[in-house]
């Protein structure tokens, strides 16, 4: 059914209550007077019932009122001389004094007339039960001696007030569309508390009245009447003044939201609670996704496409515009039912609310705007840009996931793929033409894979397929072979068929441990296909004498670790800006005696294999802290990073034994900094999270490294409160001659911003880089333009000479000393949950 429809049919219905509450109070009116006719009770004097109808009209003028969408709730002292009357005058002009003195109240005040009606009709039902109640109890009214009718004015009351209710609630629902006990408990206890006040003046004129006493005591009551309103009058406006400041900063809290969807839902429900709406919609303009949301109280009616809806009389529109005076975000509607007036506090909180809405969708919007950037740089650095299939990285990834799977359906392995002559095509029809011989067994290879298989190019003429789910070893090689047959077909270029062949080289998973190893044996598998000029041959151990090495390796760790062969060297951190030493970043080194200084990349897969990390760990750790107190007694008190392995994570004594050795050395849990990469914390992030929480507690600071390159870089931010983002190596490198990679750096710095995070920069090569990531707004770097790792020991030396002459210092300022800087829009170095940079690896 359409609005108007709805409307129509809601005008119909209040006709229907309205017409149904006249016809009552006429029958009741009529039957209360047909009950006087036959009774003995003299005239009053005309005097008498003027007096009582100017006391309805007054009383009808002093009222507090309460708005219930476009309808007000009234609580007015209309009962008072009902209630007195009946005490002093026959029931029937009482009645009569009563619609009188409303319908002169509604002339003067010019009401609307179905609502006049409905008020004098209202007003002769409910003098009417108040006259049945004092006749059923046979009480004669006299003037000259009133009776001491107290049970009667009470029960009489409470007739009134059931009898307005059962009149009143049911209108109003009908009027603004709302439950019917919502309206008749709403203000529950402030209206007991005014009938409580109206019995208690209508008791006290009846005891002055029936007691004797001297009547200008009476003058007394209105000043009670007075006081009493007085009272109501604050106390209900100030609820409802508390309540509804209360409703707003609930709802101010509750658009704290980064989802768009959440804010608009949450936006139109509060403001159609805040300012006692109908309905409340919301038309977004801006941001490219024209939308209306509209809602009741209590739920979401809709939410779709921009409608372009034509003003309505009911209706107040406010614009949602920004503070700064940029473009209107959209506008916000409120529907009443009904002609309504905001007072001007209302209109204040419509402005404040309006404006709190108007800054949460920005917000939304430009958390939406820096996820899709995230995500599309996410997916560039998953995916290659010639093919459409996925990179070297994301097989990594997904190779990793697997390996790190507690259970798997079946097994599954690696194809590398690598084009023979494929020189010959891009030296004869030139580069055009190679890349469509790409891009085309690019197709075919992902045709050819199974569901759940992944296809990757790596680079150049050079593929490969993750061949997942495989009951048994034996169908990875006739997976492979069917998926090299389908390049079988030559592919037509510039009108020429040119035939591809392919050698591929198979390495199962199992007994690899680690996707490095299985690739390395899918490339050696690949090569002996090449040199045996077959289609595919399978990775055999026997053939491989590259593991002796590392067994080599395996048998001399403990040896290593018990002479101390792992030593750990210093790279600084340094401020962009200032070209300040602000933090150092260990790096592990093996001085092997025949191999001579050994990587982390060249050993620590062996070291995590071998049983001793807890050892190797303990040792980095311990000449970290040992270098940290040279360094702060020398005078240069800095943090330092140190690289945490995956499998440290996952060892519970870890977090209490970093704790000890810093208890041990007397270093502030806050000068150390746990490097994470991004793979571990998305793949383990449920196992390490415990570890990892009771490090952050103590104080101990957390980093992501190469943040960005991975593919789920805000769930790790939802999940893991780090301190600091560090920017890959390869986004440095390309900063100033690639726009993408310069987006990528600006990206990161400004979610890095938004979420109070420090940004390192790593691999930080020459000034102009420096520069540019300066005006990019990333503040502290490291890399060879500063120095290159050195041990603890010439590390402080460094420290001490400095640059230009001031220790600490390794690069000329980008700005004079003393000079004003207008630095990127971006915060301070040292803000947010970090006091100083530190680095991740």
């Amino acid at each position: 059914m359409t609005a108007t429809g709805d409307d129509n049919a809601t005008d119909r219905q209040l006709r229907l209550l309205v017409g149904l509450v006249v016809v009552f109070g006429l029958g009741s009116a009529a039957a209360i007077a047909a009950h006087g006719v036959g009774s003995a009770h003299p005239t009053p004097r005309p005097l008498v019932l003027a007096a009582l109808c100017t006391a309805v009209v007054l009383s009808n003028r002093v009222r507090t009122q309460v708005r219930i969408r476009s309808s007000l709730d009234r609580f007015t002292w209309s009962e008072l001389p009902v209630l007195i009357g009946l005490v002093l005058v026959p029931a029937p002009w009482v009645v009569l004094c009563a619609v009188v003195g409303v319908t002169i109240h509604k002339i003067l005040v010019w009401s609307d007339p179905i609502k006049t009606v409905f008020s004098i009709a209202k007003e002769a039902l409910t003098a009417s039960a108040a006259a049945t109640v004092f006749l059923l109890l046979g009480i004669r009214p006299d003037l000259n001696h009133p009776p001491m009718a107290i049970i009667p004015t009470v029960l009489g009351l409470c007739a009134i007030i059931v009898v307005d209710h059962l009149a009143f609630v049911p209108v109003v629902a009908t009027s603004t569309r709302s439950p019917a006990r919502q309206i008749a408990l709403h203000n529950l206890g402030i209206k007991i508390v005014g009938y409580l006040c109206r019995l208690i003046a209508c008791l006290l004129v009846v005891i002055l009245l029936t007691s004797g006493a001297n009547y200008l005591l009476l003058l007394v009551v209105p000043l009670v009447v007075a006081c009493m309103h007085l009272w109501q009058s604050r106390s209900t406006g100030t609820r409802e003044e508390r309540e509804s400041w209360q409703r707003l900063a609930k709802a101010t809290d509750e658009l704290n939201a980064v989802d768009l969807t959440q804010v608009l839902h949450s936006a139109t429900t509060r403001a159609a609670q805040i300012f006692s709406a109908v309905e409340a919609a919301i038309d977004l303009s801006a941001g490219g996704a024209d939308r209306t949301v509209r809602a009741t109280d209590s739920r979401v009616l809709a939410d779709g496409p921009l409608v372009a809806a034509p003003s309505r009389a009911d209706e107040i529109a406010v614009g949602l515009d920004p503070h700064d005076g940029g473009i209107r975000v959209g506008v916000l509607r409120l529907s009443f039912g009904g002609a309504v007036r905001l007072t001007e506090v209302e209109q204040y909180k419509l402005r404040t609310f309006a404006s709190a809405v108007c800054t949460a969708i920005r917000n939304a919007q430009a958390y939406a705007e820096l996820a899709r950037i995230a995500a599309e740089n996410a997916h560039a650095a998953s995916h290659d840009p010639l093919t459409g299939l996925a990179n070297r990285r994301r097989l990594y990834d997904q190779a990793g996931e697997l390996f790190r799977a507690t259970r798997q359906e079946g097994l599954f392995a690696l194809l590398l793929i690598d084009l023979n002559h494929f020189k010959e095509v891009n030296d004869t029809l030139g580069h055009a033409a190679g890349d469509h011989v790409l891009r085309e067994v690019a197709n075919r290879l992902r045709d050819a894979a199974a569901p759940g298989d992944l296809v990757a190019r790596l680079g150049g003429d050079e593929f490969a397929v993750l061949l997942t789910g495989l009951p048994t070893p034996a169908l990875a090689n006739h997976r492979a072979t069917g998926m090299l047959a389908g390049l079988d077909a030559g592919i037509e270029v510039e009108g020429m068929q040119i035939t591809v062949e392919a050698a591929g080289g198979i390495a199962l998973a199992a007994g690899t441990g680690s996707v490095e190893e299985l690739m390395r044996r899918a490339d050696i598998a690949m090569y002996q296909a090449k040199r045996a000029n077959e289609q595919t041959v399978v990775y055999a151990h026997a053939r491989d004498t590259a593991d002796l090495e590392r067994l080599m390796l395996t048998g001399e760790l403990r040896r290593a670790v018990a002479e101390h062969e792992f030593t750990v060297d210093f790279q600084p951190i340094v401020d962009l800006g200032s070209g300040e030493v602000v933090a150092a970043e260990a790096l592990a080194r093996w001085h092997h005696p025949d191999q001579g200084s050994l990587s982390p990349v060249q050993f620590l897969e062996t070291v995590e294999r071998s049983g001793q990390l807890p050892a190797f760990a303990d040792a980095v750790l311990e000449q970290s802290l040992i270098a940290m107190q040279t360094w702060r007694e020398a005078g240069f008190d800095l943090p330092v990073a140190v690289n945490v392995s995956p499998r440290s994570l996952l060892d519970a004594k870890f977090p209490g034994a970093v704790l000890a050795r810093l208890a041990r050395h007397d270093v502030p849990p806050e000068r150390l900094v746990l490097e994470l990469t991004e793979t571990l914390t998305i793949s383990q992030l449920d196992v390490v999270e415990r570890a990892l929480a009771e490090l952050r507690n103590a104080g101990v600071r957390l980093a992501i490294d190469d943040f960005g390159t991975g593919i789920s870089s805000l769930s790790v931010l939802s999940r893991i409160p780090v301190h600091q983002l560090k920017i890959d190596r390869e986004f440095v490198a390309a900063v100033e001659t690639s726009a993408e990679a310069a987006a990528v750096i600006r990206t990161t710095v400004d979610l890095a911003r938004n979420l109070h995070l420090t940004v390192v920069a790593e691999g930080v090569e020459s000034e102009p880089q420096r520069r540019a990531l300066w005006e990019l707004g990333c503040l502290a770097g490291q890399g060879h333009l500063f120095a290159r790792p050195y041990s603890a020991a010439r590390f402080l030396g460094v420290l001490q000479r400095g640059s230009g002459g001031q220790p600490g210092v390794l690069a000329t300022a980008l700005y004079d000393a003393g000079s004003v800087v207008r630095l990127p829009a971006r915060r301070s170095f040292g803000g947010g949950r970090t006091s100083q940079p530190h680095s991740s690896a």
